[in-house]
């Protein structure tokens, strides 16, 4: 079962609130099992079960491996040695509000040009359908030459229409192959991840918002008292990209070899097609000065930044080309609807 960030954050901050009020911990999850959504009362009961027959939070935090990532139970294991969870639970809580908060901007800036780019394919396939063929039968009682593109947007309207249940069975085989490929064959997710980070201005976008991510998310667990290899390990496990998630791994295996960190950072991406150049040599500073954990949180500030810049810079400058591009668009479609029209006149 799936649980979204968003749920998780409205979890930590009622246990917080509950915690902090004085309240132990399994009293704490008895009354927020009273008022959660369905899916989180069998969370909480399952949690709640093993909680009383004396098992520790993380070992039931861990039996929900579907619900809470291996960085919220990592820290979480770390907290119960030192007596703090409150602590992990609010670095948790910011670390979910980091990741939500790089989410909802890059879905807010990508959202208006998906939108225009969406409703201009609607309107155009809509006068294909059913605006040109109506002009089409104007035209035919004309018994005059058509203009060559006029002729040739008729034609491709005939077409169209013609091939339009074919078409559409194509594009949704497409869909559910290309569906089954990514559920079924981490390769597919590979290459598709690949391909990506390619693409010129989005691949760099969700480069700096996977690599922000992951400064984060090693830098919360080094400085929650996890060793380098683990909080490695923990990082590759929880990432949700598979070239961030494959650099991690061979990361975690050189650094098990004896490898420094900055030495198993160059073995892992000597290409620097993930890690930039300033981010490799501040993890090195940070690791050979015993400061990995603050350096790595500091990377992820300015990564972050960098990101919204980069957002609100696509979006100023996709408005205009978008809007001008539509207008563009229905506009010659117009004039070629009329030109046979005009020439008449």
């Amino acid at each position: 079962m799936a649980i979204r960030k968003q749920e998780q954050l409205y979890f930590v901050e009622r246990m917080l609130v509950l915690l902090d009020a004085g309240l132990p911990l399994l009293e704490s999850i008895t009354l927020m099992h009273q008022s959660a959504s369905p899916s989180w009362q069998k969370v909480m009961t399952i949690i709640a079960h093993h909680l009383r027959q004396g098992e520790r939070f993380s070992q039931c935090l861990s039996m929900q491996h579907a619900v809470f990532d291996p960085a919220f139970i990592g820290l979480i294991r770390v907290s119960e040695e030192s007596g703090e969870i409150s602590l992990a639970l609010r670095t948790i809580q910011q670390q979910l509000y980091t990741q939500i908060e790089l989410h909802r901007q890059i879905q807010q800036a990508l959202a208006y040009p998906l939108i225009t780019l969406g409703s201009a394919c609607l309107l155009m396939i809509a006068m294909l359908i059913w605006v040109i063929p109506v002009f089409s039968d104007v035209f035919s009682h004309f018994n005059a030459s058509l203009p060559w593109s006029t002729q040739l947007l008729l034609n491709a309207s005939e077409q169209f229409t013609l091939y339009l249940p074919v078409l559409s069975s194509g594009v949704a085989v497409t869909g559910l192959c290309c569906s089954a490929l990514w559920l079924r064959h981490p390769g597919f997710q590979k290459r598709c991840d690949q391909y990506l980070l390619q693409i010129p201005v989005i691949g760099d976008i969700f480069r700096l918002s996977t690599l922000a991510c992951w400064c984060r998310s090693l830098g919360y667990l080094i400085q929650a008292g996890l060793p380098a290899l683990e909080a490695m390990r923990i990082t590759a496990q929880t990432s949700n990209q598979w070239l961030c998630h494959d650099l991690s791994a061979h990361i975690f295996k050189s650094l098990a070899q004896g490898w420094s960190f900055s030495e198993a950072l160059k073995r892992a991406d000597p290409q620097r097609r993930f890690f930039d150049h300033e981010t490799a040599q501040l993890i090195q500073i940070g690791s050979a000065s015993g400061a990995l954990a603050t350096m790595l949180s500091k990377r992820a500030d300015v990564l972050e930044k960098q990101l919204t810049s980069r957002l609100t810079l696509l979006s100023h400058s996709l408005e205009p080309i978008l809007v001008v591009f539509v207008g563009l668009l229905i506009g010659g479609l117009v004039i070629i609807l009329y030109l046979p029209i005009f020439n008449l006149g």
